[in-house]
């Protein structure tokens, strides 16, 4: 069974930079849309960006919007988070997923296969 696996969460000061990346373990899989969710104490989980796997089109959530950025090496079968300028509110457990063709890429619920989450921390 193929999973994803996050790596490069970590502490750091409000406005600094952090760079997170998704892989896959086990065989490489094709998938339409890899997206980044976060979810913090105490919230539910929440959409933060995607991208489609084959154009590198990108949608970002409008709180991360001109900070964070989205990329993926085809060859590597790795998609990262660029997180600039942050802000002790992007404190939370970050997680990668992927999904197919059908559904709307801003639901949690339309991703089937999933990392097990990166902690990020921003102290202030």
């Amino acid at each position: 069974q193929v999973q994803l696996v996050e790596s490069g969460g970590g502490l750091v000061q409000v406005g600094g930079s952090l760079r997170l990346s998704c892989t896959t373990s086990g065989r490489t899989f094709s998938r339409y849309t890899w997206g980044w969710f976060r979810q913090a104490p105490g919230k539910e989980r929440e959409f933060v960006g995607r991208i489609n796997w084959t154009t590198g089109n990108t949608n970002y959530a409008d709180s991360v919007k001109g900070r964070f950025t989205i990329s993926r090496d085809n060859a590597k079968n790795t998609m990262y988070l660029r997180m600039n300028s942050l802000k002790p509110e992007d404190t939370a457990v970050y997680y990668c997923a992927a999904k197919g063709i059908s559904g709307d890429y801003y639901y949690a619920s339309n991703y089937d296969t999933w990392g097990q989450g990166t902690q990020v921390t921003v102290s202030s």
